[in-house]
């Protein structure tokens, strides 16, 4: 091989080796860690039907999370993209300054959370929770509606025993007996309520003014670099949505979304449907405008971080709020 043949033979390698680097890279970049919880939401009909994968091309890592307070950790860790948490957690992520959006509304509570008190506990008002062992994960939409329901019954967070403790947790101990009262939602919620009676729903709290709601965000590293993803990821939320909406009567127990919904959150396939409807899921329309995205949910997430820093849980408050919440995706989407 005379010297040029070489030349050339070595760019090529060269050539190859960059490359293949390349391609790899490219390949590496498209993927998107998820993190999600149990809550039962039409999401789920999504994750099971792979449309997010056909229609992106992205392949995606599906990681179950006990709480939204463990999303927002392994968020600013590095180890996850894009996650589901409460408005309690995603307040206190723009609080410590958190490089997080929220950019869809994945429901509002609603009646979805409720605080249930087992039977013959003798609890049957808030003010009877006093000296009582009550259960609930800390820095979560529940959380929040529960202090705040102390509050209002004139108890502080001393009068009770409070337990920090996940969904699976709350369930387990609840079968052993070891807690009075616990403020959850499906599916332990519907664990609880087999033996237990409501005493107070998140929803009459929402009512005060004192809406929660679970949301789904993302950081800002990978929201910039992944813009076509976010968009498409996002209408294809709104179809599952109003496909929910408009065929609910379907979603029967034994009907194929409800069989998605329970392989992923573990439900039973009886309480799906009831679970399901205490919620309420914003249209694409209603996510962009000023009651969410387009402004009341940046009012939310403060009101939930001054209750937040009310009891101890961040020490600052963000500037503002609305730093931390996107309607840019959902305005692309439509």
């Amino acid at each position: 091989m005379n010297r040029l043949s070489k030349a050339f033979a070595s760019l090529a390698v060269t050539c190859s080796a960059v490359l293949g680097i390349s391609f790899g890279a490219a390949a590496q970049d498209k993927s998107v860690t998820f993190a999600y919880q149990d809550m039962m939401t039409p999401i789920r009909v999504l994750m099971e039907s792979g449309k997010l994968e056909s229609e992106t091309g992205y392949k995606i890592k599906w990681v179950k999370f006990g709480g939204g307070g463990d999303v927002i950790r392994a968020m600013s860790s590095g180890d996850v993209d894009i996650g589901e948490a409460g408005s309690s957690p995603v307040a206190a992520a723009a609080s410590q300054g958190l490089p997080i959006k929220l950019f869809w509304i994945l429901d509002d509570i609603a009646n979805a959370e409720q605080l249930v008190a087992r039977n013959g506990s003798g609890i049957k008002t808030i003010s009877d929770l006093k000296g009582k062992t009550v259960a609930v994960p800390f820095v979560s939409t529940s959380h929040y509606q529960l202090m705040y329901a102390l509050s209002e019954a004139g108890l502080s967070s001393k009068d009770v025993k409070l337990l920090n403790m996940r969904p699976p947790e709350i369930a387990a101990a609840w079968e052993r007996g070891d807690v009075d009262a616990t403020f959850i939602w499906a599916p332990v919620l519907d664990v609880a309520k087999k033996s237990g009676t409501v005493i107070a729903s998140a929803g009459d709290f929402a009512a005060k003014g004192k809406a929660t709601f679970d949301g789904i965000v993302v950081t800002d590293k990978f929201a910039a670099a992944n813009k076509e993803f976010m968009t498409t990821f996002v209408k294809l939320l709104a179809a599952a949505d109003a496909d929910y909406t408009a065929n609910k009567a379907s979603w029967t127990p034994d009907s194929k979304p409800v069989a998605a919904v329970v392989k992923w959150t573990g439900a039973n396939a009886a309480d799906v449907p009831a679970g399901m409807a205490a919620y309420k899921f914003p249209t694409l329309d209603e996510q962009a405008s000023a009651d969410w995205l387009g402004g009341g949910a940046a009012k939310a997430l403060q009101s939930t971080a001054e209750f937040l820093k009310e009891q101890g849980r961040v020490t600052e408050l963000a500037p503002d709020y609305a730093a931390f919440v996107t309607d840019e995706y959902v305005k692309a989407a439509k």
